[in-house]
């Protein structure tokens, strides 16, 4: 049986050549899934300076050029034997929109291509990409710009340093998700860890060993738990991943050795300064030209 039985497609109509497209019909194609493209556009200030009529009259062509376009998309996608439909609509407040859609029809994955910010503007306003990673109730898959339509290598990001019973079902998790969208695409499934032991977290620990040697002690018993979890989930030694090093840095350097096409990780509840500067997993989306 198919991992994915609905998809939700969100697009930026003016965006016509965004890599999304080709991603959700190259996944619907291969699960055999519906696949529902919604074209959510950014109300345009411009038309508030025309008058009532005119300015409805102009909404209205405006609206039906994209429906037209997204049309004509649609029927190449079902002369592919992918079930598709599509809508274009105004949306006043995107998150809402999104979520709104999400919750009425509560498909497998939404997917949206990932959509940069500058660095001065994540200082004062959260990005969508991140307000969506944290409040979807469904996984979202956010589309890069460099790597195959249909993912040939999916890398599951777990962190085996916490081993609270929450921590532990969400690698579980990000396991299961990363090998259900290998199933489907027929790709290969990696697992790394990127272990990060500093010397702050390590001064808690002393006990009278030397820091060397708590270092080593440490990195010894994170691997420990990392293999163990690598076997349980029956991946093969050759996939597995175990890197010293930052997490961004390392997820960053592998997926540009590697030619990585997805790497699939967790959302954890996070609180004060974390929430404030962003996840790991938020920070990725700036640093990687794959998909998240």
């Amino acid at each position: 049986m198919s991992q994915y039985q609905r998809l939700l497609l969100i697009i930026n109509p003016l965006l016509r050549h965004s890599p999304a497209i080709n991603h959700g019909a190259a996944l619907a194609k291969a699960s055999g899934a519906s696949l529902h493209i919604a074209g959510l556009i950014p109300s345009l200030n411009i038309l508030s300076l025309l008058e009532e009529g005119d300015r409805k009259m102009a909404r209205a062509t405006y609206l039906q050029e994209h429906r037209d376009w997204l049309d004509e998309q649609a029927v190449k996608m079902q002369g592919r034997g992918i079930e598709v439909t599509t809508e274009v609509a105004w949306a006043d407040d995107m998150q809402q929109e999104i979520l709104q859609h999400v919750t009425q029809m509560q498909p497998d994955l939404l997917i949206k291509q990932v959509q940069h910010e500058p660095v001065l503007k994540r200082a004062f306003f959260t990005p969508l990409d991140w307000r969506l990673l944290r409040h979807c109730p469904v996984p979202v898959y956010l589309v890069g710009g460099e790597c195959h339509a249909l993912p040939q290598k999916v890398v599951a990001a777990v962190d085996v340093s916490d081993t609270e019973p929450s921590n532990n079902e969400l690698n579980d998790r990000i396991i299961l998700q990363a090998s259900s969208l290998a199933l489907q695409c027929n790709a290969e499934l990696h697992l790394l860890y990127a272990c990060d032991i500093s010397a702050a977290f390590l001064a808690d620990l002393s006990g009278g060993l030397t820091l060397a040697e708590l270092t080593r002690e440490l990195r010894n018993d994170l691997e420990k738990a990392f293999l163990k979890l690598a076997a349980r989930f029956g991946v093969p030694p050759e996939c597995r991943h175990f890197i010293m090093g930052q997490p961004v840095s390392v997820l960053s350097e592998f997926t540009h050795e590697h030619q990585v096409d997805v790497i699939v990780m967790g959302r954890a509840q996070y609180h004060g300064l974390e929430r404030l500067l962003g996840s790991t997993t938020e920070h990725i989306l700036y640093q990687v030209p794959c998909s998240i």
